[in-house]
């Protein structure tokens, strides 16, 4: 079953559970066919392929990393929300690489992530292939000239346990082993078209032993226009304003397309709950970029982009309408001050009130609104200022109640921050998410 996504979605067709087993080439938007529809309330799995490094090396693409073909959701309308919870998240990889990159110039119009060209015979998104191994491995088909407008900077490669959820950096001599079989080691799906990153065996950092804790880089709902999928958010977005490439729009025109999709936060991972906004018809819910493990910020550029499987569930929230993702965390994630209190807790704060003549305590859940800008003082007050649309609280209660109750945090540099606080349950009710609050943080 397919659709496309500014046509009316048939619900009458919609079933319970589907799989995804396609992929874009780095452009997600209305142009693409959507699979469905998924019954509000279905299931969907999908087995996605590393974003980032494999899609940047592989000049075909026209975005920075490889997401699934869209799903139509039931009964989802512009102006409505998507809730995405997220049951089951499994790395498929067994080695990876990464690192900080260089741009190669000639072989780019612009932006290096979208219009990619080979700088000897001049094809515009060329056919490539891989031979041997290393920095000259990426090879047009046209011309057989090096082709890849990337180069590390300095790199590395990562084996993973996913069982024991560890990882370790390996030497040359294992890097280049694995680089011989790069593809059967990143576990690309049948159908990805990237060149798996492995194959430029590039071990700068060896030995280093790190925790694995797999998140999605890239999860949400189609923007309203076809935007190259690492730049569906406001700060790798910025790059397409007066773009020398078919994507260019303005300001305006990205701020009304973009679902802000691409959020690299590091807590969208098992167990947690994504609101996602609604700008098409069916919504067209998509993810990807999968990575093992991430610190806060993404500081190196990119992190450990690996193959791996999702379980989520869908349901439809009538009426929210939102401009940017709402994120449930799961208790583990949450700022310190933003975990729900203890029942010996509350039971102190009402003694405390009760010396001082407080009686009445309100009655509040976690809740995150994700901010996106040009720089993070952008991203944090967007984050802010939507926290307060949508809420309907005071822009400078919002404020206070992020820092007393809440925290900033950053998810990406250089524009992306979660905005967390403890928000008013009949507030939540107003929204519709209210029931997910109390379920997700087993509230009273």
């Amino acid at each position: 079953m397919t659709s496309h996504s500014l046509q009316p979605i048939d619900d009458a067709d919609a079933v319970d559970w589907i799989r995804v087993q396609r992929y874009t080439q780095g452009v997600i938007g209305p142009s693409q066919p959507m699979l469905g529809p998924l019954a509000d309330g279905g299931t969907l799995v999908a087995g996605t392929p590393p974003g980032c490094w494999g899609p940047m090396i592989t000049p075909a693409f026209e975005g920075g990393h490889e997401v699934t073909q869209p799903v139509a959701i039931a009964g989802a309308e512009v102006g409505d929300a998507v809730a995405l919870k997220i049951r089951r998240m499994t790395v498929t990889s067994s080695a990876t690489s990464s690192g900080v990159m260089q741009f190669v110039e000639g072989r780019y119009h612009g932006d290096p992530f979208v219009a990619k060209f080979c700088g000897q015979c001049g094809t515009e998104h060329p056919a490539s292939h891989v031979e041997g191994i290393g920095n000259d491995a990426i090879r047009c088909s046209h011309c057989g000239a090096e082709v890849s407008a990337f180069r590390f900077s300095h790199g590395y490669v990562i084996v993973l346990d996913q069982e024991n959820q560890i990882s370790l950096t390996v030497n040359q001599a294992v890097a280049d082993r694995l680089a011989g079989k790069a593809s059967e080691m990143s576990a690309l799906p049948e159908l990805a078209a990237q060149h798996s990153i492995l194959s430029l065996a590039r071990a700068d950092m060896p030995g280093v032993a790190s925790r694995m804790r797999p998140f999605l880089g890239n999860i949400g709902t189609m923007p309203a226009r076809d935007l190259p999928d690492s730049h569906n958010c406001a700060d790798f977005g910025q790059y397409l304003v007066g773009a020398p490439h078919r994507f260019a729009l303005t300001s305006d025109e990205l701020q009304q397309a973009k679902t802000d999709g691409h959020m690299d936060t590091n807590s969208v991972r098992e167990g947690c709950i994504l609101i996602s906004p609604v700008k098409v018809p069916g919504a067209g819910v998509y993810l990807g970029d999968m990575h093992a493990q991430q610190g806060n910020g993404e500081i190196a550029g990119h992190a450990t982009d690996v193959s791996g499987e999702t379980e989520l569930t869908v349901e439809v929230i009538k009426g929210l309408t939102i401009d940017g993702p709402i994120l449930l965390q799961n208790v583990e994630d949450l700022p310190p001050l933003a975990r729900p209190l203890s029942a010996a807790e509350r039971k102190k704060a009402r003694e405390l009130g009760a010396r001082w003549g407080q009686l009445e305590i309100e009655e509040s859940g976690p809740v995150t609104f994700l901010g996106s800008g040009v720089d993070l003082n952008a991203a944090t007050k967007n984050g802010l200022q939507r926290a307060a649309d949508v809420t309907g609280l005071p822009y400078d209660e919002v404020l206070n109640r992020a820092t007393i109750t809440g925290s900033i945090d950053i998810s990406r540099l250089p524009g992306t921050v979660r905005v967390t606080f403890l928000c008013p349950l009949a507030v939540l009710d107003r929204m519709g998410i209210g029931k997910l609050v109390r379920e997700k943080y087993q509230l009273d």
